[in-house]
């Protein structure tokens, strides 16, 4: 049986097909030898429990005695009280694989007595046990987010803090080194992560050294993974193109990057890969119902305003946010996986994000509100392919009979907000489930192209913009010209807002370039 891509769970060498992580691996278990104590905070499917478990078979070939727990589904009964707690703790550890294998369980369980009540007596077991084991003890806890507002669990790691500091001043033993991953970083594990509330932020365990890997899988880690694959299945593929075009839609992201990769294996099973499946996959992917993923995502905007707001505005408005980690809803954001950073401006993480919420905001506003529609069938040439002349034109003629004596039409705000927003509502249903849309999202005003539109395998650039004479209108034919160049595309769109007074819902085809004026 072959090996697969992995989407869930912990990867594993004999079965899957994985990036090349030992270089990271080295550099956490640099940390380890140097006794720090830290936590491994990333987004959900960010590949936390698959380094976790890479990370401990690493430190068990080193002579460490490695503890690995998780408190996935523990439930909360263990968090009643110190007294429950306390002999939980010790058990918990006592049927850990690896202190079982070394026949080392009685020397937790004889520690487990009627006086352990609280943390000092908890502490003062976990030093016997140190003792008597005579080991360097690594103990790595994951999903430590499921207890992490559990103000007990907190009294826990102040324990842990307090014999760390005894440990360094030679008047204690304890953990050689303690790893904790989960979504939270340690300073915000007991963040209110209601909107309603003000954020409050504790640090337990302000003796964690920061953890700065980047567990992003950039495009050389990428190929190691499509090189693996092609040598062990024989498929043809450039290589750096794919892993290139990967990266260009995940921008790294763990999951996504296996997804997208095992979509193209197990649903196109093409015999050769190409970019144009990488495009595929990503369609496929979109439609998927019931993606766990996505599905958090959306919940995590519909409970939070603030952070709907902010992503409605990065898609489909005009507004930049510098970026600025200690802003909460930044953090809160990025906590999850939904923005990054580009330049020190605050954008969405990834390409699919922002299709799958473009597609949901926009949805959204439409069945919310009034807006313009479309019919599909129309804008669909005979061979199947997508009539975008015909779409821009019939979305001129829609905002003419629509906008032209409103007072918005005087207005910055609405080439800036309000049209965009409306193109990408009219559009969404004409390329639902075929095709799907993005804001090109660049620092540089000068070098932005505001929508990119897939629709099977053509690729079409849009871009709107005011009025501001004839030299920024030149600039921005130029701007497009070397992009259609690029991309090696023969025709692109802008739709421009002209605000003079002897204005006219014209459109101009010149040198590839379709313009409607309003």
């Amino acid at each position: 049986m072959r090996k697969e891509f992995n989407d869930t769970g912990t990867c594993l060498h004999d079965k899957h097909y994985m990036v090349d992580i030992k270089p990271d691996l080295q550099e956490i278990k640099e940390l380890v030898d140097k006794e720090k104590y830290f936590m491994i905070n990333r987004p959900r499917q960010y590949g936390k429990t698959t380094i976790m478990a890479m990370l401990e078979d690493l430190l068990a070939k080193d002579d460490y005695l490695v503890i690995s727990i998780s408190f996935e589904g523990i439930g909360d009964s263990p968090f009643e009280s110190k007294k429950v707690f306390c002999p939980f703790f010790l058990r918990f550890l006592s049927n850990q694989f690896m202190i079982k294998k070394l026949g080392l369980t009685d020397v937790f369980k004889s520690r487990i007595t009627n006086e352990l009540i609280d943390f000092e007596t908890l502490s003062l077991a976990l030093t016997d046990i140190m003792t008597e084991l005579d080991k360097k003890v690594v103990l790595m806890v994951d999903e430590v987010d499921k207890s992490s507002n559990n103000q007990l669990f907190l009294h826990f790691l102040g324990m842990l803090r307090d014999k760390y500091l005894l440990m360094k001043r030679k008047r204690d033993l304890s953990f050689h080194s303690v790893i904790l991953a989960g979504l939270h970083d340690v300073k915000n594990l007991k963040l209110k992560l209601r909107p309603d509330e003000e954020a409050q932020y504790n640090s337990p365990w302000n003796i964690a050294v920061d953890f700065n890997l980047d567990m992003t899988f950039h495009p050389k880690d990428i190929e190691t993974m499509l090189i693996q694959y092609s040598n062990e299945t024989g498929t043809k593929m450039n290589i750096e193109e794919m892993a290139e075009e990967i990266y260009f839609y995940t921008n790294g992201y763990p999951y996504f990057v296996s997804k997208l990769c095992k979509i193209i294996d197990e649903e196109l099973k093409p015999e050769i890969w190409e970019k144009r499946h990488i495009v595929d996959a990503v369609k496929f992917l979109i439609n998927i119902k019931n993606n766990t993923n996505f599905d958090t995502l959306i919940k995590n905007l519909e409970n939070n305003k603030k952070l709907y707001e902010i992503v409605k505005k990065l898609l489909i408005g005009s507004e930049s946010f510098p970026y600025d980690y200690r802003v909460p809803i930044i953090n809160f954001g990025e906590m999850h996986g939904i923005f990054t950073s580009k330049d020190n401006k605050l954008i969405i993480h990834n390409k699919i994000y922002e299709v799958v919420l473009t597609s949901y905001i926009t949805g959204k506003i439409r069945t919310e509100n009034t807006v313009i529609s479309s019919v599909q069938s129309t804008f669909i040439k005979p061979d199947g392919k997508l009539d975008m002349k015909l779409v821009i034109t019939k979305f001129q003629n829609i905002i003419e009979e629509k906008y032209s004596k409103s007072s918005l039409m005087k207005s910055n705000e609405f080439l800036e907000n309000e049209l965009r927003m409306q193109f990408l509502i009219y559009l969404q249903p004409i390329i639902n489930g075929i095709g799907f849309a993005y804001k090109e999202v660049q620092i540089s005003e000068e070098k932005r192209l505001d929508v990119i539109v897939i629709f099977k395998d053509e690729k079409f650039i849009i871009e709107l913009k005011l009025w501001y004479g004839e030299k920024y209108h030149n600039d921005g034919i130029k701007q497009i010209k070397g992009y259609m160049q690029r991309e090696h595309l023969n025709e692109a769109y802008m739709i421009i807002m002209d605000k003079r007074k002897d204005k006219k819902f014209k459109q101009t085809d010149e040198d590839g370039i379709f313009t409607v004026w309003m």
